[in-house]
């Protein structure tokens, strides 16, 4: 385990902002997601990434951090709360963009989308209209304000929804999935944001994902759930990308670059490790070439 795996599992500290602890829910058709085994933990100021197979339970514990779902078992904490019963307290330091953005685009203009949480909270009109413009700045979307939101595109929506997210300065940002119908170069550009969101604010991102290319760009911390919601692995992304029979057991192809390193590794012992970036694969790559003239 490397420092960044010991400082995210050390027990509860005025860094921890979520925390969920074997936490069980039954939906009304008899389905059951069972969140236990290991705990869920994020501090403040990290990237935390959430991965599984479809119906492992990922949705469930972002409604659980929202509030959105009550624990039948278990635990929830978000800034020390019961995000569930205490939601008012702690609703002003969250942002959200569910998978479904359509849900969250409700007024006539984008402009007015993203102004919508300003003027919920009581600001005044000048203030809420220059928030609202300086998050759609952030996103360099500022030419849609005046657009209406369903008519965007899918990409354009998301980055819609993700300004809203962030237009109250957020210290805990919760995505579901938020790289759909994104171009390569709009995914790019969103890693980027997140990262420097956490490097520059602090803030606590915690993102669920099928796109495991990602990961290693996006997270300090991952956690893998296993079909039915139990918490099956945990650590750094080359932690986890390191162990492809752990992944496999949980349905999860590691990323592109860990697997080609893997396979160079079988046919030959002196092949560099893991690299999970293209430029760290370059480095290793011509280093090992170099080495074996």
């Amino acid at each position: 385990m490397d420092d960044r795996a010991r400082e995210h599992t050390r027990s509860a500290g005025p860094d921890e902002v979520v925390r969920i602890s074997c936490v069980r829910h039954t939906y009304e058709d008899g389905t059951t997601v069972h969140l236990c085994g290991l705990d869920f933990l994020a501090n403040k100021g990290k990237r935390v990434a959430v991965l599984g197979p479809n119906g492992s339970g990922k949705t469930t514990m972002l409604f659980h951090i929202l509030g959105l779902l009550r624990s039948q078992e278990g635990e929830v904490r978000v800034f020390g709360a019961s995000p569930a019963e205490e939601w008012p307290s702690i609703r002003r330091r969250i942002g959200v963009v569910l998978q479904n953005v359509d849900e969250q685009l409700l007024a006539p203009t984008v402009l007015d989308d993203v102004a919508f949480s300003p003027r919920q909270y009581g600001m005044p009109e000048a203030e809420a209209i220059e928030r609202a413009k300086t998050a759609l700045d952030l996103l360099g979307i500022a030419h849609l304000a005046d657009r209406v939101p369903h008519n965007l595109s899918g990409g354009e929506k998301r980055k819609v929804a993700l300004a809203g997210a962030l237009v109250m300065d957020p210290e805990l940002l919760v995505l579901d999935e938020p790289f759909e119908g994104l171009d390569p170069a709009s995914r790019t550009a969103l890693l980027d944001l997140m990262s420097a969101l956490a490097r520059d604010r602090e803030m606590t991102v915690i993102m669920s994902t099928h796109d495991i290319d990602s990961v290693p760009e996006f997270a300090d911390y991952a956690y893998v759930l296993a079909p039915g919601g139990t918490i099956a692995l945990s650590g750094t992304p080359e932690e986890l990308f390191s162990s492809a029979d752990a992944l496999s057991s949980s349905n999860i192809e590691p990323p592109i670059l860990a697997e080609l390193f893997a396979r160079l590794r079988e046919r030959d012992a002196t092949a560099p490790p893991l690299a999970l970036s293209v430029a760290e694969a370059a480095d290793a790559l011509a280093e090992w070439r170099a080495c074996a003239r």
